[in-house]
């Protein structure tokens, strides 16, 4: 890794060096936090979590070939080099910081309250056409996580794409230090982490510390129809590029045509330049992410041609409105996180399915006080769309099956306690050739009901 000698690690870390002095200027592999993933070669990073301490792990991972630890604890001498540090989690960070700025390559960051894993995934696919890029897996967003990500890089990268996720004041600063991203993208302000941010203006005011370290020559990327970040004007010299459907201002799409679960069909315009492209994931909000990737693409030197190849050739993620066709059902998962805006557009997508539509919904977490009144909206709109089948699950989804049975509707409802209790009718409710949408928060962990369809 990039000029990660033991002695630059100290250093970037403000820790202190304990080990043979002729050892210093080796440099590590890697860098891990998880003691079952040890290699030769890597630091290993003890996090002290809520019940395991991994700094116990210490020397049966040093057994193993690895270069050296990062400790909380004065070890003495050992037979192995450690770095003594007064926090593994802000030494993490800070070696991330100085690790990124050694490799000198772009950095797109991209937040907001929704859809920043499908656009980051779009947006990646797009750069992928003409630069050789790394992306954010799986939910590694956060503090620990985006360091972990950035660790990934190495010298035959030339971009990163970096997921930021966020839910309190303060947070989205501190990552925005790490990754110093050149181009901002946030999807939209939405009602995400309520519970913390108590509301639309607090989640504006947290996501937009992405601009913290912005240089002049930088750029920023917004949803121009969101009447939050529609407010945005310019900040460090740079004028946001907006993308809309609604607000035909920078890049915009319209033509927009459902193309069932095969996607969604749009043209899309960039100043004088237009072009017509199928995303191959349904809903309007892949539109948006379409959008966003255009203007990063354009950002970047990429042709139409380009942008449309990265758009085409999308592939939808676990957990990610990804869609498996099982033995006997077409199987939606969308259930790696969910709140109201986003359970509605899904809801929205499901109605384009053939055979009998299936909604299997679950509780939305950190939503404030109005977490009720959110639950009922999702149900009622549920029912609206005459969704043939909505299955709730969870104490908080009783009033979103509540508010869909006081629909006039169609929709055959039921709820359930938990999702074991689903498990068990799950195969006299369903019918062969239905398409079942799965989507909750993800401590709900309906993957396991995703696997079961599967």
């Amino acid at each position: 890794m990039k000029n990660l000698t033991l002695k630059n690690l100290a250093l970037a870390c403000n820790g202190t060096y304990v080990g043979p002095k002729e050892m210093e200027d080796k440099e590590v592999t890697c860098i891990f936090t998880d003691s079952r993933k040890a290699e030769a070669g890597g630091l290993f990073v003890p996090i002290k979590g809520a019940r395991v301490d991994a700094h116990d792990f210490i020397e049966q991972v040093m057994e193993k070939a690895v270069l050296a630890t990062l400790s909380e604890k004065d070890l003495g001498e050992k037979p192995f080099p450690y770095i003594l540090v007064k926090s593994s989690l802000i030494a993490v960070k800070d070696i991330a910081e100085f690790y990124l700025k050694q490799l000198q390559i772009p950095v797109v960051g991209i937040t907001g309250s929704v859809g920043k894993t499908s656009t980051k995934e779009v947006i990646a696919s797009v750069l992928a056409q003409k630069y050789n890029t790394l992306k954010t897996q799986g939910n590694f967003n956060n503090e620990l996580g985006l360091p972990l990500t950035i660790f990934r890089l190495r010298d035959e990268h030339e971009m990163a794409v970096l997921e930021m996720g966020i839910s309190d004041f303060g947070e989205m600063h501190r990552l925005a230090k790490i990754a110093r991203p050149n181009t901002c993208v946030i999807t939209n302000i939405g009602l995400c982490h309520l519970e913390f941010l108590k509301s639309r203006d607090g989640i504006l005011k947290a996501k937009t510390e992405i601009f913290d370290y912005l240089q002049s020559d930088d750029h920023i990327i917004l949803n121009g129809d969101d009447d939050k970040l529609v407010t945005v004007q310019e900040t460090k010299g740079i004028k946001p590029v907006f993308f809309g459907v609604e607000n035909h201002q920078g890049i915009w799409a319209d033509e927009i045509k459902p193309e069932g679960l095969k996607g969604i069909s749009c043209c899309i315009h960039a100043g004088e330049e237009s072009f017509s492209v199928l995303i191959p994931v349904p809903g309007k909000h892949s539109v948006y992410n379409a959008l966003a990737a255009t203007a990063v693409g354009l950002t970047y030197g990429l042709t139409i041609e380009e942008i449309r190849k990265g758009i085409e050739s999308l592939q939808s993620v676990s957990g990610r409105f990804h869609i498996i066709e099982a033995p006997n059902y077409t199987v939606i998962d969308d259930c790696y996180n969910a709140n109201p805006i986003s359970m509605k557009a899904s809801l929205d997508v499901l109605t384009d399915a053939l055979g009998r539509k299936v909604a299997i919904l679950g509780d939305m977490g950190e939503l404030g006080a109005d977490e009720r009144k959110m639950h009922k909206e999702v149900g009622k709109h549920a029912a609206e769309k005459e969704i043939d089948v909505l299955l709730c699950v969870g104490e908080l989804s009783k009033d979103m099956a509540d508010a869909a049975g006081e629909v006039n509707s169609k929709t055959q409802v039921r709820h359930f306690a938990d999702k074991e209790a689903l498990m068990k009718e799950l195969p006299e409710l369903l019918e062969k050739g239905d398409t079942v949408l799965v989507k909750a928060s993800h401590f709900m962990e309906f993957g396991e009901i995703v696997e079961k369809l599967s």
